[in-house]
């Protein structure tokens, strides 16, 4: 079994107009619901062998709130350009490429791609707004068979 948990980042500050795209950061909301999706993944003793986070400063901070909350130290947070910029067969591609021993891998990124992903793997057209998250479960022992296999279990939830 494996499970893959998609992330959107937090709601993002819009304040500064001189800042580049990818150095927005965090609203205080966004920084709150942030740690709350983490805390409530450490009271559901989630476990995760590896986070990957867009390398954008609001889904960094998202990424390190919720790792912060499970124990897992910042330099071990994996940050992969295709979650900024990418296409979805790029993150499908992310996703194939993973390591087979990964049992609970979370992804944390952007909208539109990461609910164009929702729709490529589920069938469902479903919207995440900030800070929401997506519990796919597939029954396979490959990360390279996920979209290709059929979806066993769909969780939606928000902060």
């Amino acid at each position: 079994m494996k499970a893959l948990f998609l992330v959107r980042h937090g709601q993002s500050s819009w304040d500064d107009v001189r800042l580049d795209d990818r150095e927005r950061p965090l609203t205080d909301k966004g920084k709150r619901d942030a740690a709350k999706v983490g805390q409530r993944l450490a009271e559901s003793e989630v476990a995760l062998d590896l986070l990957v986070s867009s390398p954008a400063r609001r889904a960094r901070a998202t990424a390190t709130a919720i790792a912060r909350k499970l124990g897992i130290k910042r330099r071990h947070i994996v940050e992969d350009e295709r979650l900024y910029r990418g296409e979805v067969d790029d993150l499908l591609q992310l996703i194939r490429e993973l390591d087979g021993e990964h049992k609970r891998v979370m992804l944390v990124g952007h909208n539109p791609l990461l609910s164009d992903l929702l729709l490529q793997l589920t069938g469902k057209d479903s919207n995440l707004p900030t800070c929401a998250m997506a519990v796919l479960r597939f029954d396979t022992r490959a990360w390279a068979k996920v979209g290709r296999k059929k979806l066993d279990k769909l969780g939606l939830k928000y902060p």
